[in-house]
């Protein structure tokens, strides 16, 4: 997906109609620019060797995640199926028809599955995949859910978050941010911490650290602050989930800034002029982020230095990044995998996985590396 079609989805509120015309009318004049780069060749340094694969059905055009609890991985589609599969072999465990069409992959803790339908309606089901209970949230919801501390934590699209017994649906707290004038329509990932906190960004360039046993604003702190004069270039949002490397956590904003700081007290250590909405990747030394340029860039962890660019992927529309290992792993639009080097960024390897966007971050679980596309495809490659 190019990036000015994301920017036509990506825009919400009362403005909408009115801001993806206008964004696709600033794009329409520049179409050679945003082409997507021609593949350079590459000569494997290592292989992704296929483990197992299984359709699960398409989830285009939402961002669904895979979840990983034990050695179970829990996955769905944009139909309404949910499946339960064994990691090391991919075996279907169980699959289920959830009643309505979903907006987002299933979250877990291996005891409570729940999925989202489009209409806003919390499924729950057990380990067995038996319904144990149905909510409605009354707004629609494109952040996948955490499961946590005995409480499904779901974030929906007006700025609520809505912590739910896991056992009964029950409504146990909400947390509610105050509207933007215009935001990014898309999911605002969630990184939680244990059994205790989530962090996750917000609109306004910023994010912060919620308490998931009642709902309490932990801090909050500003990666970067709206600039311009027009709505959509102070659009400023963290839209992607942060990550977290030891001690030390980091987020980016789109058109705003990336930055690290500690995680205890959400207080950066330093920030850099940068935009993404795809986010970041941490190595015990680096933090590694793709601009919408699809320009992968790595930053030393402890001063934001610049250490590398990587410019040959521009506008393949790259998702989410792992960092594991000694490489960055990122897909793009077009369902290839691509391996960069954490140290220098040369792309070390390269594999197809399908020919659908793969948005969603790989999966690194048990000597495997998850990947799940938006055609549907998840498979398991073993690095060899």
């Amino acid at each position: 997906m190019t990036h000015c079609k994301r920017i036509a989805k990506l825009v919400s509120t009362g403005l909408i109609i009115g801001t993806a015309v206008v964004a696709l009318v600033a794009c329409s004049g520049n179409s050679r620019v945003r082409k997507p780069a021609e593949l350079v060749p590459v000569t494997n340094q290592f292989d992704l060797q296929p483990v197992w694969s299984t359709s699960l059905g398409s989830s285009e055009p939402f961002n669904f995640h895979p979840t990983v609890v034990g050695d179970a991985v829990y996955a769905a589609s944009q139909s309404g199926k949910l499946y339960k599969i064994d990691l090391m072999n991919g075996n279907k465990i169980w699959e289920v028809s959830v009643p309505e069409r979903l907006s987002i992959g299933p979250g877990s803790d291996g005891r409570t599955t729940a999925v989202v339908s489009t209409e806003g309606d919390v499924y729950a089901y057990d380990d067995t995949g038996k319904q144990m209970w149905k909510v409605s949230v009354g707004s629609e919801v494109l952040t996948e859910p955490v499961v946590a501390g005995g409480i499904v934590v779901i974030r929906a699209l007006d700025n609520r978050f809505i912590g739910l017994d896991a056992q009964t649906g029950a409504r146990k707290w909400t947390y509610q941010r105050q509207q933007s004038a215009l935001s990014l329509r898309v999911g605002y990932g969630m990184l939680p911490i244990g059994n205790e906190v989530i962090v996750t960004g917000f609109a306004g360039g910023r994010f912060g650290m919620i308490a998931i046993a009642n709902g309490g604003l932990v801090w909050e702190t500003p990666v970067s602050f709206p600039k311009g004069f027009s709505e959509i270039e102070r659009l400023n949002d963290v839209t992607a989930r942060p990550s977290m490397e030891g001690e030390i956590i980091c987020a980016v904003s789109y058109q705003g800034r990336i930055g690290c700081g500690q995680a205890r007290t959400g207080n950066l250590i330093w920030f850099k002029d940068y935009s993404s909405y795809t986010g970041t990747a941490q190595s015990a030394s680096m933090v590694f982020s793709a601009n919408e340029k699809s320009h992968v860039t790595a930053f030393a962890t402890k001063d934001g230095s610049p250490v590398w660019e990587n410019t040959q992927l521009t506008f393949r529309g790259l998702g989410e990044p792992l960092a594991i290992g000694k490489v960055v792993l990122m897909g793009d639009a077009q369902g290839y995998v691509h391996a960069l080097s954490q140290a220098s960024g040369e792309m070390l390897a390269r594999v197809r996985h399908d020919s659908s966007p793969i948005t969603a971050a790989p999966i690194a679980v048990g000597g495997l590396i998850l990947v799940q596309s938006q055609g549907g495809k998840l498979a398991a490659y073993s690095p060899k």
